[in-house]
């Protein structure tokens, strides 16, 4: 009898003590681009020269109706192609498209 109630002990201490392992912590390494909101109306001629060369690079046959620029010099530019088609991308100040 002694012998069962050494190996239920036994068996229960073998089973806790797997039960506690630690788990590794997550590690991310993934760059995020924050876009901010508050975006204050620019003239498209403001735009720098590698935002509008994106565009032209990028969307031959758009044209730029309205620019707008935030504090950290991303910008907002809806577009108008040829199709009749309009939209709104965001770019960096490099010309860099940011995903929204």
């Amino acid at each position: 009898m002694k012998n069962l109630v050494f190996a239920t002990v036994l068996a229960f201490v073998g089973v806790t003590s797997y039960a506690n392992v630690d788990s590794p912590e997550l590690e991310i390494d993934v760059a995020t681009v924050i876009v901010a909101q508050d975006f204050e109306e620019i003239s498209v001629s403001d735009l720098p020269t590698a935002v509008t060369s994106a565009v032209a690079e990028n969307y031959p046959t758009a044209k730029i109706d309205k620019a707008y620029k935030n504090e950290t010099d991303q910008y907002k530019l809806e577009l108008s192609l040829e199709d009749g088609t309009s939209g709104t991308v965001y770019a960096d100040a490099e010309g860099n498209w940011i995903e929204m």
